[in-house]
Parts: C-alpha cells; sequence; structure tokens
C-alpha cells in the first residue's frame, strides 16, 4: 500500500484512541463496518474521500490533520495558485485538489474535481456516498453526469448544482474526457 496512505491510516488510529472511541463509534460515524474501519486503520485498504470527511468530523478534526498531520494556520485569507491545493486522490482515479486547505476553522471545503472518463461508465450504476451539511458543484470543463437520491441530471460546462449532502449522490464524467468540477462542501452549522 502507498506510504502516504499508510500515513493517514496511522494517523486515524492515533487520533481515534486518543479520543477514546471506538472502532465501533467510528464505524456508525462513517457509515462502514467495524471491520472495514480496522483494515483501514491497518493500511490494508484504501480509503474514500467520503469516508476521510466523516471521520475528521467525527474526530473533530481539520480534514488537513488527518490528511497532513499538520493543522490549517492561516487566519483572515489564504491564496492557493493555479495547480496547487492540497492532493487528495481517494476514489477510482478521481484527483481532489483542497484549495482551502492552510485556512483555519473554515465553514466550507472547496475542491477542485478531475473525474476521470471510464469508457462505459455512464451506462453503470453511480456509485453513491453522503455527508452531513451541502454540496454546491460547478463544472469547469467536460460533462458531469450526477445522481442525487433518484434524480439523474448531466451537467455541462458552467452548470451548477447545489443539494443536500445527506442524500445518497454521485458523479462520473461523461461525453468521451474527463470533467473538472469546482466542489464546495458545506458543513452544517
Amino acid at each position: 500500500m502507498d506510504d502516504r496512505i499508510m500515513q493517514i491510516a496511522a494517523r486515524l488510529r492515533a487520533l481515534r484512541e486518543d479520543s477514546g472511541h471506538s472502532v465501533e463509534s467510528l464505524a456508525r460515524a462513517t457509515g462502514m463496518t467495524a471491520e472495514a474501519c480496522r483494515q483501514i486503520e491497518s493500511g490494508q485498504i484504501d480509503i474514500g474521500f467520503s469516508f476521510l470527511y466523516k471521520a475528521a468530523e467525527f474526530l473533530h478534526v481539520d480534514l488537513t490533520e488527518l490528511l497532513t498531520g499538520e493543522p490549517a494556520r492561516l487566519e483572515g485569507y489564504a491564496i492557493v495558485r493555479k495547480g496547487e491545493g492540497l492532493p487528495i486522490d481517494r476514489r477510482r482515479g478521481f484527483s481532489y485538489r483542497n484549495l482551502a486547505f492552510r485556512f483555519k476553522d473554515r465553514k466550507i471545503e472547496p475542491f477542485l474535481v478531475t473525474a476521470p472518463y471510464e469508457t462505459g461508465a455512464e451506462a453503470t450504476n453511480i456509485e453513491l456516498n453522503t455527508h452531513a451539511g451541502q454540496e454546491m458543484d460547478l463544472v469547469l470543463s467536460g460533462s458531469l453526469k450526477i445522481q442525487i437520491g433518484q434524480h439523474v441530471e448531466v451537467l455541462n460546462e458552467g452548470d451548477t448544482v447545489i443539494y443536500d449532502s445527506g442524500l445518497p449522490h454521485g458523479m462520473v464524467a461523461v461525453d468521451n474526457m474527463p470533467c473538472q468540477f469546482l466542489a464546495v462542501v458545506v458543513r452544517p452549522s
């Protein structure tokens, strides 16, 4: 398994143990089985983004700290230049770049996401996830097939959707090309 995944897994386990939570309580909070959480904490299986987001919320730590071991420190404002951002490559080739990882006490998590095009993906069931809060996705290039609950839509460049991210949702790139979009996750108040 990748060294970065092993480091995140070790931090996750240490944070959970330090906070006095059991594997079973982490499993309930993230919607995983206790066995899957044990495998994640030991680095045996890859760690999905939704799991990381839910685990950080449950453990009351900033997502940046869970991913890097360092807390966000900037206050007032933070700039992330083009091509930068904290990379999070955690879902079937999807590439996430956290655009606010340096900003302390943020209420949103903005990500530049690249969804790879996979032949036939638009004809198969979309993998669905949930997390607390709301989400807004703005397509920057390509086309994105998104499912929210039972509703399925295709978004093209310039299209935006906002939704309750507690509803099962997922997306795939369509039209024979990758899709890049800005995803802004708003935490519940």
